[in-house]
């Protein structure tokens, strides 16, 4: 008996049926699959290595390699193919409901910029509700400090085979810190963080509107404070909603919230909606390795509001830098009040979308 290596028959079977679909150009794949199946149950290896080794040599005689089978190959059907969803890929779309649930997922933008500048840097935080009796050890902060985000959701439930439709229950959290990390005379303090809690309820409709793609419905709590004690304490509430579409290398968006009132002196920030508005959108553009993203809020009545450019891009195959602009009212809790002009650059730990 004759003994051959393992690699030797998986590289014979890998042959043989790669070599049998081609012959199909030409005659019916009944009679190779059914050689096939032949070979699968026969218990010695040599035998069955025969067997595999006849049933190529036979796809390879019946193979048509005349112009005309190569140019029908060529003109046949390809499955379709199925571009990049910007919100499918941080959404799962697509993937199994068991496969998906309690992965950790990428949520807003998470990054560190190593070095943020401030045109106004809030040395004096106050509110209607929380006027400071004595300056605060902000009154020291440096224009020039580091700033991170960290942001991830996880899918809790997924009722798309129950209910016959995508909907699904998903928990988010996102950590925003301005760190005086250059600030010695202070002994470097975080200056400011933001913890965010999410819960929301999630469909996926896949559908045309208008030219755009449909692929996101949500509604959810949203809690926002930064835990400090008064008066600086800032916090508020929230009722969001999200609607996402996209189009090609775009991805679209949209996010309205109501504010959960608070009474009396409870409220750490009863102005607040002034100057952070009723909601934001968001434009993504992703033409390749780079992506630009534009966030915009806007408070009608008040004319307050603001504006964020994100742009981030390849610096080597792992890391990517990031550049952040901002504009306006409310690039934290604590300086939801204050007009600023910012610039940040660093790296980026992953996009909007």
């Amino acid at each position: 008996m004759v003994f051959r290596p393992a690699w030797s028959i998986a590289l014979r079977v890998l042959t043989c049926t790669a070599l049998l679909p081609a012959a199909t150009l030409a005659q019916s794949t009944a009679e190779p699959a059914a050689e096939l199946a032949r070979c699968r149950l026969i218990a010695d290896s040599a035998q069955r290595l025969a067997c595999y080794d006849a049933a190529a040599e036979a796809a390879e005689a019946k193979v048509d390699t005349s112009p005309a089978a190569r140019a029908l190959l060529l003109d046949s059907p390809r499955p379709a193919f199925e571009p990049r969803s910007l919100i499918g890929d941080r959404w799962g779309l697509g993937a199994s409901p068991d496969d998906s649930r309690f992965d950790l997922r990428a949520h807003r933008p998470s990054y560190f910029l190593l070095g943020r500048y401030s045109d106004n840097p809030n040395r004096t935080p106050t509110s209607p509700t929380r006027l400071l009796a004595v300056p605060p050890e902000s009154a020291d902060i440096d224009a020039t400090e580091a700033k991170f985000q960290v942001s991830f959701k996880v899918k809790l439930a997924d009722f798309g085979k129950e209910l016959d439709w995508p909907l699904s229950i998903w928990a988010a959290y996102s950590q925003q810190s301005s760190w005086q990390i250059y600030n010695s005379t202070t002994s470097r303090p975080f200056r400011e963080t933001n913890y965010e809690p999410e819960l929301m309820v999630a469909m996926h409709p896949d559908i045309d509107v208008l030219g755009w793609r449909w692929r996101l419905a949500a509604v959810g709590l949203n809690h926002q404070s930064n835990g400090r004690a008064e008066p600086l304490s800032r916090s508020w509430n929230r009722v969001v909603a999200q609607f996402g579409l996209e189009r090609g290398n775009f991805a679209l968006l949209v996010r309205p919230w109501l504010r959960i009132r608070e009474t009396g002196s409870r409220d750490d920030n009863p102005d607040l909606t002034r100057y952070l508005g009723h909601g934001e959108t968001v434009l993504i553009w992703a033409p390749g390795a780079h992506q630009l993203s534009l966030t915009g809020r806007v408070n009608v009545g008040s004319g307050k509001g603001a504006l964020q450019g994100h742009w981030t891009f390849p610096l080597s195959r792992r890391v990517r830098g990031m550049v952040q602009v901002f504009s306006g009212y409310g690039e934290s809790l604590i300086d939801y009040n204050v007009r600023q002009n910012t610039i940040g650059l660093g790296i980026s730990l992953a996009d909007h979308l």
